[in-house]
């Protein structure tokens, strides 16, 4: 089954950092989010991705074309581009199992869009597909996911996760005293986490020029989207504080890191 990344978007709320690169490559742990995110697939056995790029894509490219090298010593002749590695044993592990499609959706293309763009993309043998965001984390068993896709038989199955609040809350007691303050609490409420899965038909409800939201708004009213419950970790990356955030969980407790080195 293929997982499509949309990895496409501009990221205005981290200008300092993708002013110079997509939103998918600012790094966690000394790696790109978007890397993360295919280690959580991966660990589960879902390593065919399909990568929608639209905002300096080709630094994506670059990336996973240049991971072999990043991670040995070689040897190249600049005249032949005959390259020569000089393996270590030490990271013969850390080459990434991952079947990367590299897909330019265009650079100010909507998410729905991108995900249309996509389709041919889909071998049609394939009864199923699963897409996620460039920029968010989680523990989730992507494995059980499915399952429960496979079980409701809908046409598509969204991620309820409870966010984190932006703000800093107040809890008062009955004089309305301040006891405490709370610092960013995770929310009772539940949002799209970004771990979706949909069956092929789910092109037929998208739309060129809109957002995925409102083709997921079209599969309410058929009562066709059903909510896969995830209570674990989920952590997505919009502003600095959660680029530090993730930084800091990845040094102390790293919560989504399902895999083994």
């Amino acid at each position: 089954m293929k997982t499509i990344i949309l990895s496409g978007g501009l990221g205005y709320r981290l200008k300092e950092e993708t002013e110079f690169k997509p939103k998918p490559m600012v790094q966690i742990g000394g790696r790109p989010i978007v890397w993360h995110i295919m280690k959580i697939y991966a660990s589960f056995g879902f390593n065919d991705f399909i990568i929608a790029l639209g905002y300096k894509g080709n630094k994506i490219k670059q990336y996973f074309l240049n991971q072999k090298h990043y991670l040995n010593n070689f040897s190249i002749s600049t005249k032949t581009g005959k390259t020569i590695f000089h393996k270590n044993k030490k990271n013969e592990n850390k080459i990434d199992n991952f079947k990367i499609t590299f897909v330019d959706t265009g650079e100010e293309t909507l998410p729905g869009e991108r995900i249309l763009r996509l389709k041919n993309f889909i071998p049609k043998k394939d009864k199923y597909f699963m897409v996620t965001y460039g920029d968010g984390v989680a523990d989730i068993n992507v494995r059980n996911l499915v399952r429960f896709h496979q079980k409701q038989g809908t046409i598509g199955t969204i991620t309820g996760v409870h966010p984190r609040s932006k703000y800093g809350l107040l809890a008062l007691d009955d004089n309305f005293i301040v006891e405490s303050f709370i610092e960013k609490p995770v929310l009772k409420e539940r949002t799209n986490g970004g771990f979706m899965i949909f069956k092929r038909e789910f092109f037929d409800y998208i739309r060129k020029g809109e957002y995925e939201h409102e083709a997921l708004k079209r599969l309410v009213g058929k009562k066709q989207l059903s909510v896969y419950m995830h209570d674990g970790f989920w952590h997505s990356m919009d502003t600095y504080s959660d680029v530090d955030s993730l930084n800091n969980i990845w040094k102390t407790d790293p919560k989504w890191k399902i895999w083994k080195d």
